[in-house]
């Protein structure tokens, strides 16, 4: 009772505000008069901070209250024990209180949590909502870079490539990008559909998951579905494995195409069916396997291909024709028809149909990006000289990996436009590029030509001996110029797949004099290697030694130098001797020796300008005139000495 004695022990100035201070029925004066010795024992400060602790407290405050109430009952202290009850009950309403305040505390708690889950609920919600948003503007974006630009890009290089373009038609690249981008947007649906069991759990009115899901749904699924249809692709485009190039089939004989799914799902691995059909709305019948499954087992690359490689396309009806590929893309409730379709093809019943078949194609390919354009040919826009001479590179390119220089490329615009003119802005038509049942257009001169060169001339043309495309007056004016036995190498522009060359000769005056040989053709290189021609020809004039005049290849390289390593005899090639006799007049005699395998005329032409495009060499036209002396018992043949 240190603390409650020191109390009452105060000066009176101040027991007076001891008095106002108890005078409150918080802690009424008697309950610290009589219970001072329990109270100042106890951690009132700890108390405050700790509500069990007050509690306990609290409790043991009204035991001694109750126990003090009996001692008063025993001393028979009416009056006090009035009090100490009293002071009782109201500590007890209190705790009533104090009781029914944590309950609505408890309850506001509830409620405030309540409230912060669906405000941040609603938060997050409006939060994920627009991030979703946000993604699919991405998502939309990157589509249409994907199927307006790259997918465009693509197909235009495959066009071109199956031209002979070099360019890069791989779809690995596309597969990739295509099939990320699927994969975000099936999770952003799945996402949604996460948000839709949520609202199926708690709701409330504005719910933005109720108000905006269904928009965001439907642009997933367009989205999903505009990439998906674009994402079916004819990889490998109709061909026969013995055809001269693609695009062009022949009724009965087997072709074989790929497509490709370039959105790649594993799990869906052979459970895509994809059917072929062909000109739906025309006569036209295709036999073989029509359905097959796509696959990852049948692409190199582990691809979602399906490979048709045993079809027969039968009934020719117009001059273009597309090849149908459908199929069902059924993935985590989305379901959409996809379709491909192949490049125009050109369907022919005859061999002999090849050449202009293939000249569509390349006419096609080079001209129309409207890869659905069956009627392309019944209004068929002209070539720009760039964009066709570029083609014509292709060809070449393509069939011995070296294509036509600038040089080269002026000759054709030439023999094409005449002298003098801007080719930039010429243009080719359709019909002399080639027009059928015309038997000399310049495709069927090019094509000859091209033929000729892959076949029998490959080696020297890549490795750049064969001048080629040089008219005879660029000829004349190059070969003048330089010393006595300077040759190149040339193709005819009158003989169809015929290649000739010309020689630096000295007449009696000291003049160059420019002579010529008629061309030779693939019957003639069929029989003796062009190489071994150049490296035995010699010439036999009356009463002299035979001599070889090619002695440099243009400019100035020595013959053995360019063309040794093509020879197949070291020792001189002696059993070939190929000897010209020249005379004077219109006439060119072939002399035939025991030595001679092949003799040959000669043609001594030197007239300026190009040659007639349609023109044809005399007899040797319809025959090989190496083999115009397989006899060595004939007599000397005759045949005029006519422009090559």
């Amino acid at each position: 009772m240190a603390q409650w004695e020191r109390l009452r022990e105060l000066p009176a100035v101040y027991r007076q505000q001891l008095h106002e201070l108890y005078d409150r029925d918080a802690l009424p004066m008697d309950v610290r008069h009589y219970l001072s010795v329990w109270i100042e024992k106890q951690e009132w400060q700890r108390a405050a901070r700790d509500h069990d602790l007050a509690m306990v407290l609290f409790q043991v405050l009204l035991e001694n209250l109750d126990i003090q109430h009996s001692r008063f009952i025993q001393e028979e202290s009416f009056l006090l024990q009035h009090n100490i009850r009293r002071y009782k009950q109201n500590f007890q309403v209190c705790l009533d209180k104090i009781c029914c305040m944590e309950h609505a505390m408890l309850c506001l708690e509830e409620q405030q949590d309540e409230f912060d889950f669906k405000y941040q609920t609603h938060k997050m919600e409006g939060d994920t909502l627009s991030d979703l948003n946000k993604l699919l503007d991405k998502a939309e974006h990157l589509i249409e870079i994907l199927v307006k630009k790259e997918l465009v890009d693509w197909q235009r290089r495959q066009q071109k490539s199956y031209i002979g373009a070099p360019d890069n038609v791989c779809l690995d690249q596309l597969e990739n990008w295509f099939t990320c981008v699927a994969v975000s947007v099936f999770q952003v649906r799945e996402f949604l559909g996460k948000l839709d069991e949520l609202v199926g759990k708690v709701s409330y009115a504005n719910d933005p998951v109720k108000t905006q899901k269904p928009a965001l749904q439907k642009r997933a699924d367009t989205l999903l579905k505009d990439l998906l249809k674009s994402s079916f692709v004819v990889e490998t485009q109709p061909s026969m494995p013995q055809g001269k190039g693609p695009l062009v089939l022949r009724t009965n004989v087997q072709f074989s195409v790929k497509t490709r799914l370039l959105v790649k799902f594993p799990e869906l691995n052979h459970s895509m069916k994809v059917n072929v059909s062909m000109d739906r709305y025309r006569r036209f019948n295709v036999l073989g396997t029509k359905t097959k499954a796509l696959n990852m087992a049948e692409s190199q690359s582990g691809g979602m291909v399906a490979d048709f490689r045993h079809l027969i396309s039968l009934s020719v009806t117009e001059e273009l024709h597309i090849i149908y590929f459908d199929t069902v893309f059924e993935q985590k409730g989305l379901s959409v028809q996809l379709e491909a379709s192949s490049l125009p093809v050109v369907i022919i019943s005859n061999s002999s149909q090849q050449q202009s078949a293939w000249a569509s194609v390349l006419w096609f390919n080079m001209l129309c990006q409207d890869t659905k354009d069956v009627m392309f040919f019944a209004n068929s826009p002209a070539a720009p000289w760039p964009v066709f001479g570029e083609m014509l590179s292709w060809q070449f390119l393509s069939a011995t990996k070296r294509g036509l220089n600038d040089t080269q490329l002026e000759m054709i615009a030439h023999k094409l436009f005449g002298k003098g003119q801007d080719y930039n802005t010429c243009k080719v038509a359709w019909s002399k590029f080639s027009k059928e049942n015309t038997p000399d257009t310049f495709w069927v001169w090019f094509d000859g030509i091209l033929v000729m060169v892959k076949t029998y001339l490959e080696d020297l043309w890549r490795d750049g001996h064969i001048m080629g495309f040089v008219s005879k007056g660029k000829e004349k004016s190059l070969l003048k110029k330089k010393q006595r036995g300077t040759f190149l190498l040339r193709f005819s522009e009158s003989v169809i797949g015929g290649i000739t060359f010309s020689w630096v000769d000295i007449t009696i005056t000291g003049e160059p004099d420019i002579k010529t040989v008629q061309p030779f053709t693939k019957v003639d290189l069929s029989q003796i290697p062009f190489h071994e021609i150049i490296r035995n020809f010699q010439i036999l004039e009356a009463e002299n030694i035979p001599e070889n005049p090619l002695l440099y290849l243009y400019p100035n390289t020595p013959k053995d130098e360019a063309f040794g390593k093509y020879y197949s005899d070291k020792s001189g090639g002696k059993g070939i001797k190929l000897y010209v006799l020249l005379t004077e007049g219109p006439v060119c005699r072939i002399k035939n020796t025991l030595e001679a395998r092949s003799p040959m005329p000669s043609d001594m032409a030197q007239g300026e300008g190009l040659e007639p495009m349609n023109g044809l060499c005399g007899e040797a036209a319809g025959e090989s005139w190496l083999s115009l002396l397989s006899h060595p018992a004939e007599k000397p043949h005759q045949t005029n000495c006519s422009p090559s």
